[in-house]
This record gives structure tokens, sequence and C-alpha cells, in this order.
């Protein structure tokens, strides 16, 4: 079998960017990372996600300095459904401004990283 995740190069594609995303995203309470983690799997924008938590966050909100106990959920996505899971956690989030950062993974086992384009795009 041929893989598109050579050894030593892990997720990236022929053109050097990265095939697979973590994304990293919060929430104030277990059940809403739940949700978001379930939801987004079920809607196939994220193969899989994990929940760690509580956290605590502090932040400058509206001029203040605040701290939270939050959940952060990771997922992991295909770069190529990046904007949909981008747009269903958007529209999934209760906060006006939900944390949804990206990184590219520069590898990882190219079994794994097959899976996760595989379970977004399919």
């Amino acid at each position: 079998m041929t893989s598109t995740y050579e050894t030593g190069s892990g997720a990236e594609s022929g053109s050097g960017r990265a095939t697979v995303l973590t994304v990293l995203t919060t929430t104030d309470t277990a059940q809403k990372a739940e949700d978001l983690a379930s939801g987004a799997v079920a809607a196939r924008v994220a193969a899989c996600a994990q929940i760690v938590g509580p956290v605590t966050s502090v932040y400058r909100w509206e001029g203040a300095v605040e701290t939270a106990r939050e959940w952060q959920i990771l997922f992991k996505t295909a770069a190529a459904r990046y904007e949909a899971l981008e747009t269903w956690l958007t529209e999934a989030h209760d906060y006006d401004t939900p944390e949804i950062i990206a990184t590219p993974v520069v590898r990882g086992s190219a079994a794994y990283l097959e899976w996760v384009v595989r379970e977004t795009t399919g």
C-alpha cells in the first residue's frame, strides 16, 4: 500500500502543507464540552476529540481580568475540513468569541493521520 505520509514527514502533503490539524476550543461545563466533541465527530468535521478539564483560564475580557473554570476540547481534523469545523464550532458554541486555534500536525503515525483524513473527508 502506498501512503501519502512518507516516513519522516508524517502529516505533510507533497506541497509541504500539513494535511492534519489539531484544533483547540474551550467551554464552561463538562456537558457542553461533551456536546461539542460528539457533535463535531457526528458531523464529520473532526475524526475525534479529547476533553481535558477542568482547567483554570485567566484572560482579559471587556477591560477586566477574569478567571474561569473551563474544559478544553482538542479536535483532530483534516486541514481541508478546517473551515467546516470552524463554522460548525462558531454556530454550536455559546461563547460570544470562542477560542478556536488550529495547529498543524507536522509529524505523526501514518496510519493515524490517514485515519483522521479518511474520517473527515470520506
